[in-house]
């Protein structure tokens, strides 16, 4: 089968379920775009602001998309590519936007509190800290794992490492010309842009070659910074320049596969069991997370994009539009390696020792049929995914920072909710785990909690909308098969774990099914009581 078929089948899926489905679920949450936003009513010129809908998306997508849609489609790839589209495409339609939507909503009707937030008022105070504390240790797994992600990247393309550092110069000029200096937002891009160009010839002229602990070290200290600084300053311009990027290499990928038609080697599918990876469920639902659904995403949308969100009728576009084009992105990652056969793509793995570098040998190789060389191909795609990957790894440390800080609040220690200490406190965690693993010891793991995250995301939703009497079915369904998913995937990892001796990784499974189990429960509770909370936005008001 031609790869280029496939990938227009699928692009035309996802345009028509933004403009049917989407609508749909617009209608659902009763979208109202008289009605101010958190943004304008909260106004604080650090956090709260209303933010044009080109930088907010640009910010939203690339904070999303990071490295997941091409680690995980590329990762679960040993199935057949088939499972892995199938559940991309209804996953990111039915499931992954859903959930996404749903989540920046909800806080923008309860002044953009977090889900933690919107859970203890549905849910209680209990609910609340089980639900901060899972999600630090999410967090804590995404910024290890993206860690370990970029510094292997950086060692293997070190001219993407020279370009990356400068890009972060590159945007905190950008966001000083925009938000202080007030430049013309169209002048101020071009500049950006061609300095992101220079950048990166600076970077295949001066490549920088540390080793992985080095650049690991480098890249926690970023991370304090980023979570640290306003965000005008470094994550918000960072995030929109990168969109950029992105785009250019959404769209020369998706040149150079018409051009290049390739033909699909990989077998559809190779049987529900694999000898890496396990069983094809639930294993295939957890390794494949961004580019279906993440729970990182609803952090990303009650956590930073709720609180810059100009008008509600721009949700769709940012939240849903976002989570259809990261799909786009993982069934791109699938051509990058679907064209080798089973034994070169295998080769391929135990060569760079990470899908990253496997999807910007492929993705440059076929931009080279428009006439990019091909090293320069490959370069500014592993720059472009490490791009992404930090910009994951630093809206995560900031998000880390929001939680931990939350969680301070709620129980009245202080001391956590100061910026400095709230960062450094969750950064010890992923510095430990960026520089004691893998990224094949700690994705799986990572996969599973973020995809239970999402269903604990879900489930915040549903109770918003049983309590304010509003129809929720479109997210109940995702829920409980998220919920499903997720706690067989934690089940049968406590098994394997402790079957291998890897007592610590069983320990950490089995609190976080507990967990898991408690709120599932501390939720159907809630939803069998009648109260209704008093600041709650009913959606058929």
């Amino acid at each position: 089968m031609n790869f280029v078929t496939l990938m227009l089948i699928c692009g035309a899926i996802l345009i028509v379920a933004y403009f049917t489905y989407g609508k749909y679920l617009e209608k659902r949450l009763k979208i109202d775009s008289s009605r101010k936003t958190p943004a304008h009513m909260l106004y604080d010129g650090k956090e709260y602001i209303p933010t044009k809908t080109p930088v907010l998306i640009g910010h939203h997508f690339t904070t999303i998309a990071g490295g997941g849609p091409i680690t995980g489609p590329i990762a679960a790839i040993v199935f057949g590519w088939l499972p892995a589209v199938i559940w991309i495409m209804i996953g990111s339609i039915f499931v992954g936007g859903t959930h996404d939507y749903a989540s920046l909503q909800a806080s923008v009707r309860h002044k953009a509190k977090s889900i933690g937030e919107v859970i203890k008022e549905y849910m209680g105070r209990r609910g609340q800290l089980m639900f901060l504390s899972f999600a630090i240790a999410t967090l804590i797994l995404i910024v290890g794992v993206f860690v370990i992600l970029v510094a292997n990247t950086f060692v293997s393309f070190p001219g993407a490492a020279t370009a990356s550092l400068l890009f972060i110069a590159v945007a905190m000029v950008f966001g000083v010309l925009v938000n202080q200096v007030r430049m013309n937002l169209i002048t101020a891009t071009i500049l950006g842009t061609i300095a992101m160009v220079g950048a990166i010839w600076v970077g295949l002229t001066f490549p920088l070659e540390l080793s992985a602990t080095a650049w690991s070290f480098i890249l926690i200290i970023y991370a304090y910074f980023a979570s640290v600084l306003p965000v005008w300053l470094l994550l918000q311009p960072r995030d929109y320049l990168n969109s950029y990027m992105l785009y250019f290499l959404i769209g020369g990928a998706f040149l150079g596969l018409l051009i290049a038609r390739p033909t699909i080697q990989m077998p559809a599918f190779t049987g529900f069991y694999n000898d890496q990876l396990g069983f094809l469920f639930p294993i295939l639902f957890i390794t494949i997370a961004c580019g279906a659904i993440s729970g990182f995403h609803s952090l990303v949308s009650s956590g930073t994009t709720s609180k810059q969100l100009d008008n509600e009728k721009n949700g769709r576009f940012v939240t849903y539009g976002s989570m259809l084009l990261e799909a786009f992105v993982a069934i791109i990652a699938i051509g990058s390696v679907a064209y080798l056969t089973m034994g070169e793509f295998s080769a391929l793995m135990a060569q760079y020792n990470d899908p990253i570098s496997v999807f910007s040998l492929g993705i440059g190789e076929f931009m080279s049929t428009w006439g990019l060389p091909v090293q320069a191909g490959i370069t500014f795609t592993a720059l472009a995914a490490s791009a992404f990957l930090m910009t994951t790894l630093d809206s995560a440390t900031r998000l880390m920072r929001y939680t931990v800080s939350e969680l301070g609040d709620s129980i009245n220690v202080k001391l956590l909710s100061n910026k400095h200490f709230a960062t450094i406190t969750g950064l010890i965690g992923a510095t430990a785990l960026a520089l004691s693993g893998t990224w094949q010891t700690v994705w799986p793991l990572f996969g599973a909690a973020n995809q239970m995250l999402g269903a604990l995301a879900l489930l915040a939703v549903t109770m918003w909308l049983v309590k304010t009497k509003s129809k929720a079915l479109f997210v109940i369904i995702p829920m409980i098969f998220m919920f499903i998913v997720t706690t067989s995937a934690l089940l049968v990892m406590l098994y394997s774990n402790f079957m291998a001796q890897n007592y610590l990784l069983s320990v950490i499974c089995f609190i976080l099914f507990v967990m898991c189990v408690f709120l599932g429960i501390e939720g159907a509770r809630s939803a069998g009581k009648k109260d209704k909370p008093t600041d709650s936005t009913n959606l058929n008001a």
